[in-house]
């Protein structure tokens, strides 16, 4: 059985250990694949891995002894899983591998507005300190946690994870979702709607899923109902938030900072607004890329695809 790995280095750039694929089949590892190469390096693949080189439908129907396809990550947009099931091509995800770890970069970007760690340290090290005449200072407001206000958008298994983070640092959690989810062992909870989440929230953490209903769900409209003092995280997808108008926001003081893990193009080209707005810091989406993350993610993808080779598929999205 032909194995193909589209795009394996940003899972596995040499610290893991694709034994788990290779005693299933003859596995050829691409570390990138260029959208010219998509179709010929796929060409005769029972199994094809993917986490962001996209298999549309074209692709798909082009490639007759395909079987499965692994996505190498918890969304599926990049194939086409219509087309797969028209053709018979089981297509798999990876749930809830990065549940800790996303939750853990919202809180560092949430301490960083609180604290500037950084930008501080930064200061001492420039002489600052040494030369100061009182025994302490801060070039930034400082933040203290509890008794604010987080608004969480999207209540799955990161969202909740963030909740309960919360919750450890005295903050109340407003939640909005598709579905209402009861959380009696959070304290200071409420599900309410959106507009009353941006309204009364001092921190706004996306954790939604990217499906028609929210792209471009932050956008002007929504950011002006943001307090001015408010910070918004995302950590979710790239183009739930309209970049434009999050650059405005943030050039015209309508909310006080952004923390963005993601951007709708990755990489970004040059010209995205969010590179040059103000009080804003962006990380290479590095939320779910935790070594202990990404181990679970190669567990969990060589479980789906033997599942898959044993008639038994699991994580099954289509």
């Amino acid at each position: 059985m032909k194995i193909v790995v589209l795009d394996g280095y940003t899972l596995n750039p040499g610290d893991l250990s694709w034994e788990g694929m290779m005693s299933l089949g003859d596995v050829e590892i691409y570390e990138r694949t260029p959208s010219d190469k998509i179709l010929e390096r796929c060409a005769g693949a029972t199994v094809v891995l993917t986490n962001k080189v996209p298999l549309s439908k074209e692709t798909i129907d082009n490639l007759p002894a395909l079987k499965f396809i692994g996505v190498l990550a918890t969304g599926y947009n990049i194939v086409d899983v219509a087309a797969a099931k028209n053709n018979n091509i089981i297509v798999t995800n990876i749930p809830g591998y990065s549940t800790d770890s996303v939750a853990q970069l919202t809180f560092a970007m949430i301490l960083e507005f609180c604290h500037h760690v950084q930008r501080h340290s930064d200061s001492v090290i420039e002489g600052n300190w040494v030369a100061s005449k009182d025994f302490s200072y801060w070039n930034f407001p400082l933040i203290e946690l509890a008794g604010k206000t987080i608004g969480i958008i999207g209540f799955g298994s990161i969202g909740a994870k963030v909740g309960e983070l919360a919750n450890a640092f005295g903050m109340k959690v407003l939640a909005t979702g598709r579905t209402y989810k009861e959380q009696p062992h959070l304290q200071n909870y409420k599900w309410v709607e959106m507009q009353e989440l941006l309204k009364n929230s001092d921190f706004v953490s996306i954790h939604c899923p990217l499906v028609p209903e929210t792209k471009g769900l932050i956008n002007k409209a929504n950011l002006s109902l943001m307090k001015k003092s408010a910070f918004l995280i995302n950590t979710s997808r790239g183009p739930i938030v309209v970049e434009q108008d999050l650059a405005d926001a943030l050039n015209n003081d309508i909310i006080a900072g952004a923390g963005i893990d993601v951007l709708s193009v990755e990489p970004p080209t040059k010209e995205n607004p969010i590179l040059t707005a103000k009080n804003c810091f962006i990380t290479p989406h590095i939320a779910w890329a935790t070594k202990e993350a990404r181990i679970r993610l190669m567990n969990i993808a060589a479980n789906n695809l033997a599942s898959f080779v044993a008639g038994n598929p699991v994580n099954v999205v289509n």
